[in-house]
């Protein structure tokens, strides 16, 4: 045989069809952890490169009975190829029911018979019921005359590809953009080897030769293509069918890749830079392309599950969500992917801060409360400790504020408040704690200060609130100050001890005429010397 007749060439196409569903095999055998479609993929290839090698080599044969057994091993791929891609197709839109060994079985019952009609049909001629070479033709080449069984295969494999296409047609419309470049795909290698067989039933073909193996080679070009243009067969709506588009909380599908497999309307109001085109690319890419949120990474393991929560600035405002990753498994219980599930929690959020700002901030002042004070210093007092470094605390209160009250009002004694407040936060170090101890007592936590020089800083906070006068309405009013200041010792010695004996020196500063500074010491009170600004 020539390499140059139409037969030659035939056989040559056949082979590179062949060849690429023997890649395509490989390919999808490599992974097929990636989705479980991809082993009735495997098969399905697999079994169309039996088909085509074994057709190859029938057009090449020089005898009946050399092309009759070729027909034979072609059969022991071609009856199965439909029911294999039928089944991929309906675990591919999520119609789980047959895509079990138990019950997919039944499904391969005619196509076995039919292999073993052929391999048996010299004795019983229910396929073929006569076999025999065409006459006045260079290359030796069969006719047949079809047997019942040949009809009743037929009309089997005829009906698994309308089913096929009916299924996919079905759902187009509850699917995605990107889904239906993949449905397309997987409609056309359908569609076209059936149109091929059917033009080959009807005698319209070249030569009278079977176009289905030339035409897989098409449809195997057209696979390959959309494997990785659209991740066809690893990117897969496996959790469409569980996911609304109602739902208020943003949810994406992701495969063991970390790609982005699916996602509903609420996840693109969080992420805007979720289109179609989104489907198929690495989470992290998305993310980044996203709106300006806090340092915040998913975690790439898709065996674990967790749950965190980020804050995310979109158009100016402020949106906090709960992020919770979980397994995604197939229905045989192996890992296909997870499901991360963005929880809008805004409003939660910041009322959890507004009731968490009301426990701890005094209202008037905007500054620690008492309790919440405490509490900081406690922890100020425990480090210290542990870091075996000093630290001191300042009680002071406003002189005469009820004077000022009674007189001017008490709008003007809370203006009072707010404006020492005012004056203390200017001149305080930014480590020092802060609270309002008690109407118009205030309290000072200083980390890493000896004795001395938190009696030194008592003075400056004394000489600034006597030098910068309120001015209201009324007249300019100048307020003063009494300090007590007391050093951490022991650690056996607690916060109220510590504070109560600052009160004993502040209390001293007022007996003492106002205005003025004690600290205490271990075995007495004593005053600093006043550093008047002028």
């Amino acid at each position: 045989m020539t390499m140059n007749t139409p037969i030659s060439q035939y056989i040559i196409i056949v082979i590179i069809s062949g060849v690429l569903n023997v890649l395509l095999a490989i390919y999808a055998y490599y992974n097929k952890s990636k989705f479980a479609g991809l082993k009735l993929f495997m098969w399905s290839t697999l079994l169309s490169a039996v088909y085509t090698f074994a057709f190859a080599f029938e057009l090449a044969s020089d005898s009946l009975g050399e092309i009759l057994f070729w027909i034979k091993i072609e059969y022991l791929g071609m009856p199965f190829i439909s029911i294999f891609s039928l089944l991929l197709i309906m675990h591919y839109v999520g119609i789980e029911r047959f895509n079990t060994p138990k019950k997919a079985w039944g499904l391969f019952v005619i196509p076995a018979i039919t292999l073993l009609m052929v391999l048996t049909n010299d004795f019983h001629h229910l396929f073929y019921k006569e076999v025999f070479l065409r006459p006045n033709v260079d290359t030796p080449m069969v006719e047949v005359v079809p047997g019942l069984w040949y009809y009743v295969h037929g009309s089997y494999t005829s009906g698994s590809m309308y089913v096929s296409l009916f299924i996919l047609g079905r759902y187009w419309r509850k699917k995605k953009t990107i889904y239906r470049k993949q449905m397309i795909t997987l409609a056309i290698g359908v569609a076209l080897p059936m149109l091929g067989a059917l033009s080959y039933t009807l005698g319209l073909t070249p030569m009278g030769m079977d176009p289905v193996p030339v035409i897989m080679c098409v449809t195997s070009i057209l696979y390959v293509t959309a494997i990785f243009s659209t991740a066809l067969l690893t990117v897969a709506p496996i959790a469409r069918e569980h996911i609304f588009e109602s739902m208020r909380d943003g949810v994406l599908v992701l495969n063991l890749e970390n790609q982005i497999m699916d996602f509903n309307g609420a996840a693109t109001q969080i992420i805007p830079a979720l289109t179609p085109l989104a489907i198929g690319q690495k989470l992290d890419h998305i993310w980044k392309r996203g709106a300006e949120s806090e340092a915040f990474s998913f975690d790439v393991d898709p065996t674990t599950e967790h749950e965190q929560e980020f804050k995310w600035i979109r158009g100016g405002e402020t949106f906090y969500y709960r992020i919770r990753a979980s397994k995604l498994l197939k229905p045989n219980g192996q890992l296909a992917g997870r499901t991360i599930v963005m929880i809008d929690v805004t409003e939660h959020t910041l009322l959890q801060n507004k009731l968490r700002h009301l426990a701890e901030i005094d209202g008037l002042t905007a500054i620690y409360n008492r309790t919440f004070f405490m509490e900081k210093s406690r922890q100020l007092l425990l480090s210290a400790h542990q870091r075996q470094q000093p630290c001191s605390f300042i009680l002071f209160d406003i002189d005469h504020f009820k004077l000022i009250n009674d007189r001017y009002g008490h709008s003007v004694g809370d203006f009072a408040l707010q404006h020492v407040v005012s004056i203390c936060q200017q001149t305080l170090p930014a480590s020092a704690l802060f609270g309002r101890y008690g109407g118009e007592e205030f309290a000072i936590g200083l980390p890493n200060t000896k004795l001395e020089q938190a009696g030194q800083i008592a003075e400056n906070l004394r000489a600034a609130i006597e030098s910068n006068p309120l001015y209201s309405s009324a007249k300019a009013l100048t307020i003063t100050a009494s300090f007590g200041v007391n050093q951490a010792r022991a650690p056996v010695v607690p916060l109220e001890t510590l504070l109560s004996e600052a009160d004993v020196a502040l209390y001293r500063s007022k007996h003492n005429g106002r205005n003025c500074v004690h600290l205490h010491e271990q075995d007495s009170i004593h005053a600093i010397e006043a550093k008047k600004p002028y």
